[in-house]
C-alpha cells in the first residue's frame, strides 16, 4: 500500500498549524478533542489476525441469502467463520460453521443461488519501492458451501486447492459452464536480478472441484509494478473478465474470454483507461448480471495526487463497460481535494443507482495528512444509466467519535434492492473492531393492485444558472415507468434522470409514477438564479469522455461529458487511421483538420480537432462521418467560464513529425491577449497504444484507449503573452502529430 502524502489537514475549529499537529502525535501531547458524529454501528472487536479483516480492495466480504446478511469474520481464539446478521440486535451472530484457520489469510465470497464460495489465500503485500516475493508452499484454498434449513455445510472434496503461491489479494467468479475462476497477481525474483509481477488465473471445473495448472493470463505484457493487483468478473451472456492496475504502463487493463473457450486461450485486451497518473492499485469490479447489455461496472483509483497539487483532478473513477460497443466510458466519483481512498461500489437495481463507498478523514476534518489515511466511511450515489456523482466525500455511514480509523470498507458482489436492503462493513485496525451500516432502501412490494405513491428527491433544488439537478425516484408501491415534467419543456421517462436548467426562474418539476394498478404525481419547485459574471481566469474544467474503434467504421460517436451544462465550451480532437475525411455534427467548429500524419489510402493517419458551445437542446452523443471506413480514438474536454462568442483567445498552430522515430513533439508558443486563457492542445499518432506523456505543468484530461491514438490537455495561463513551447513526449517512438491554442475566459 503507497501513502500518498499530498494535502495536509486541519481540523473544524482548531487553530493549530500543520507543524504543531504532527508534533503533538510525535511527543504525545494530546491537542484539542473534537467529538466525530457516530454513524454506523460498531461491531465486535478482533485480535490475531495479521491484516485488516475487511481487506483487500477488491474482494467482497458479504452475501445476501435466505432473507439474511452474512459474513465471513474472524474469530478471536478461532479463525474464519461464517456469521449471521441479527437486524433487530443490530449484532453479527455466529453460526460456528469455521473456514480457513491460518492468521495470514484473507479471503473473496460468493453466493451464486445454491452455493457459498470462499477462495481464502495466504497473503504477502508487496509496494514498488519495498519488494516482496510471493511465498511459495502457502496454499490458496477454494472452500464451497450448500446450504439448508438455515445451516452451512463443507462440500465432500473441498477445500481444493487453486494455487501454492501466497499473493496480496484474489478474487473469485463464476461463468455460465459453471467454471469458478481466479485471478491474483504473483511477484519473483530478489534484489539481485529484479523483481517480477505477473497476472496469474486458474479456473477449476464443476464448481470449484477440479482445478487446472495456475497459467500467466496470456496477453501481451502482463507484468505491472510489483504492488500491482488484478480482479475477475462473469458478466454478459457468456464472458469473463479481468482487470488490473499497471503503474509501468500508466494503464488499467482490461482482458475478456468467452466461456465456450479454453481457459488459457483467446483472451481479448484493450486499455481500460490510460494516462500519466491513472492507474494505482485500488480497483473493484461488479457486473449487473440482470442486464441485457452485460454492463461492467468498475471503481478504479488514480495516483494523480502524487503528480499533481491540482484538487481538482479525479481521484476515483467509475469505468462502465459495454459490451455492445466494447468501449469503457468514465466518470469522476470524487477528486484529489476530497481526499478518498479504497473504492468500492454496489448495484442497486431497484433504484437504478450505483453505490460507491470509500474511506476518506472524520467530518471534522478537512484535507489530510495523504492519500489512504483512515478515517470515516462514506457513500456516493448516481444513476447507473447516467453516472454523474455529486461534488465532495459523499454522505458519512460509518464513523467513531473518538476513533479516527475506520479503513477498507467491503460490499457484497450481489446486486441490492429494497427487499435486501444495504450493509456495508469496515474495519478500525488501531481499535481492532468491526464497523458496519445497515440500512433500508424502500419498502417491500406491495401486494398486487396498488398503485405507485409517488415521490422523488431533487439535488440540488436552487442555485445560479446553468443548474445541473439530479433527480432520484423514492416512489413506493413499485412503478414500472416514470413521467418526468422539468417544468422547462424538459421531459424525460428514465427511473433517475438529471437535467439541466439553462435559464433564471421558478420551475416545478413533476414525477408521475405508474404500474398496472394506476399512477400518482409529485412535484418540487428548483429555483434557477442568474450565474454572476465569471471571474476572469475562471476557466474550470467540467469532466471528459473518450471512445474509440479498433475495427474500421464510417462514424465516430463521442458521448458528452458527464455534468455538461448549456454555456459550457466542449473540445474534441479525432485521430483517424488512413486519410479519411470528417464531417463534424451541426455546431462544431473545427480548429485543425486532416493535418496529415503519412497519411494515404493504405497507411498513415489524420488528426482533427473541434470546439462547440452547448445548447439547451444539444444530444448526448456527437457523431462525426468518415467519408471512407477506419479505426478511429478521440475524445472531448468541457470547459465551464469560457466566451462564448470568441471561444479561442489565440491562433491553432500544429506540429508534425513523420518519421516514425519522434519520441517527443514540441509545438510552438503561442501569444494569448487576455489573462487567465486556458492553454489546449493535444496529440495524434499514428499507433494504437503508446502512452503520451503532457507538457512539464499541464494536466492530461484523457487519452483515447485504442484505434488510433488521441490525447487532450491543458494548462491555466494567468496572464496575457507567449506561452512558450510545450513537448509533448512518447513511451516508444512513433509519427504523430500535435496541436495546441487557448480558450478565452468569459467576462
Amino acid at each position: 500500500m503507497k501513502l500518498r502524502r499530498r494535502h495536509f489537514f486541519s481540523r473544524t475549529g482548531q487553530a493549530l498549524t500543520v507543524g504543531l499537529v504532527l508534533a503533538a502525535s510525535i511527543l504525545g501531547v494530546p491537542g484539542p478533542a473534537v467529538a466525530d458524529t457516530v454513524y454506523g454501528t460498531q461491531g465486535m472487536a478482533y485480535s490475531g489476525v495479521s491484516n485488516p479483516p475487511t481487506s483487500d480492495k477488491p474482494q467482497s466480504k458479504l452475501w445476501w441469502n435466505d432473507g439474511s446478511w452474512w459474513a465471513d469474520m474472524w474469530k478471536s481464539g478461532t479463525g474464519w467463520s461464517i456469521y449471521r446478521l441479527d437486524r433487530a440486535s443490530k449484532t453479527w451472530v455466529d453460526t460456528g460453521v469455521v473456514n480457513d484457520t491460518r492468521a495470514s489469510t484473507l479471503a473473496d465470497t460468493m453466493w451464486d443461488g445454491s452455493h457459498l464460495y470462499i477462495a481464502s489465500h495466504v497473503v504477502t503485500i508487496t509496494g514498488d519501492g519495498t519488494p516482496k516475493p510471493s511465498l511459495s508452499n502457502s496454499p490458496a484454498k477454494l472452500y464451497r458451501y450448500s446450504y439448508a434449513g438455515g445451516k452451512y455445510t463443507l462440500d465432500s472434496g473441498f477445500p481444493t486447492t487453486i494455487t501454492n503461491n501466497s499473493s496480496e489479494s484474489m478474487t473469485i467468479d463464476k461463468d455460465t459452464t459453471g467454471r469458478v475462476w481466479a485471478t491474483w497477481t504473483q511477484v519473483g525474483g530478489n534484489s539481485t536480478s529484479g523483481y517480477t509481477n505477473t497476472v496469474y488465473m486458474n479456473a477449476a471445473t464443476n464448481s470449484g472441484a477440479s482445478w487446472g495448472t495456475p497459467f500467466v493470463l496470456p496477453v501481451s505484457n502482463p507484468n505491472p509494478a510489483p504492488d500491482d493487483i488484478s480482479a475477475v468478473v462473469a458478466f454478459g451472456n457468456g464472458q469473463v473478465g479481468v482487470m488490473w492496475s499497471d503503474h509501468k504502463a500508466n494503464t488499467v487493463w482490461w482482458a475478456t474470454h468467452k466461456d465456450s473457450d479454453a481457459a488459457n486461450a483467446s483472451w481479448k485486451l484493450q486499455p481500460a483507461l490510460r494516462g500519466n497518473g491513472q492507474s494505482d492499485d485500488h480497483l473493484n469490479l461488479k457486473t449487473l448480471q440482470a442486464d441485457t447489455t452485460g454492463r461492467v461496472f468498475a471503481a478504479v483509483k488514480t495516483s494523480l495526487n502524487d503528480i499533481s497539487s491540482d484538487k481538482t483532478l479525479p481521484q476515483e473513477i467509475l469505468l462502465v463497460f459495454k459490451p455492445g460497443t466494447g468501449a469503457f466510458t468514465q466518470s469522476t466519483i470524487a477528486k484529489t481535494g476530497d481526499c478518498v481512498s479504497r473504492p468500492q461500489i454496489i448495484l442497486d437495481t431497484q433504484n437504478n443507482l450505483v453505490r460507491a463507498f470509500h474511506t476518506a478523514p472524520p467530518t471534522s476534518v478537512s484535507g489530510c495528512a495523504y492519500s489512504g489515511v483512515a478515517g470515516s466511511i462514506y457513500e456516493k450515489t448516481a444513476s447507473m444509466d447516467n453516472p454523474v456523482f455529486g461534488s465532495g466525500r459523499g454522505t458519512p455511514i460509518m464513523q467513531a467519535a473518538s476513533s479516527s480509523n475506520i479503513n477498507d470498507v467491503t460490499t457484497s458482489k450481489q446486486s441490492v434492492n429494497n427487499s435486501t436492503g444495504l450493509v456495508v462493513m469496515a474495519s478500525d485496525n488501531v481499535a481492532k473492531r468491526y464497523w458496519f451500516s445497515d440500512r433500508p432502501l424502500g419498502t417491500t412490494p406491495p401486494p398486487a393492485g396498488q398503485a405507485p405513491v409517488a415521490s422523488f428527491t431533487a439535488n440540488p433544488t436552487s442555485g445560479a444558472a446553468p443548474l445541473n439537478v439530479t433527480f432520484t425516484d423514492t416512489s413506493t408501491n413499485t412503478p414500472t415507468s416514470w413521467a418526468w415534467d422539468f417544468g422547462d419543456g424538459g421531459t424525460s421517462t428514465a427511473q433517475n434522470p438529471a437535467h439541466s436548467y439553462a435559464a433564471a426562474g421558478t420551475y416545478t418539476a413533476k414525477l408521475t409514477a405508474t404500474n398496472s394498478a394506476g399512477s400518482s404525481s409529485a412535484s418540487t419547485t428548483i429555483s434557477v438564479g442568474t450565474a454572476p459574471p465569471p471571474a476572469t481566469g475562471g476557466i474550470t474544467v467540467v469532466n471528459s469522455s473518450t471512445a474509440n474503434s479498433g475495427t474500421a467504421v464510417t462514424t465516430a460517436s463521442l458521448p458528452v461529458p458527464a455534468g455538461t451544462a448549456a454555456g459550457d465550451v466542449l473540445v474534441a480532437s479525432i485521430t483517424t487511421d488512413l486519410n479519411p475525411n470528417l464531417t463534424a455534427p451541426a455546431g462544431w467548429t473545427t480548429m485543425v483538420n486532416a493535418k496529415s500524419i503519412n497519411s494515404t489510402s493504405t497507411s498513415g493517419a489524420r488528426a482533427f480537432a473541434y470546439y462547440k458551445v452547448v445548447g439547451a437542446g444539444d444530444p448526448g452523443t456527437y457523431n462525426w462521418t468518415l467519408s471512407t471506413a477506419a479505426k478511429w480514438g478521440g475524445g472531448i474536454t468541457a470547459y465551464r467560464g469560457v466566451n462564448n462568442t470568441t471561444p479561442l483567445d489565440s491562433s491553432v498552430v500544429t506540429a508534425a513529425d513523420t518519421s516514425y522515430s519522434a519520441t517527443s513533439i514540441t509545438v510552438a508558443s503561442i501569444t494569448t491577449a487576455t489573462n487567465g486563457a486556458m492553454l489546449i492542445g493535444g496529440v495524434a499518432c499514428d499507433c494504437s497504444a503508446p502512452v503520451v506523456t503532457p507538457p512539464s505543468g499541464w494536466t492530461e484530461r484523457w487519452e483515447a484507449a485504442a484505434g488510433q491514438i488521441a490525447e487532450q490537455a491543458d494548462k491555466p495561463q494567468p496572464t496575457a503573452g507567449a506561452s512558450g513551447t510545450a513537448t509533448w513526449t512518447l513511451s516508444a517512438a512513433r509519427a504523430v502529430a500535435a496541436w495546441r491554442t487557448a480558450l478565452k475566459p468569459a467576462g
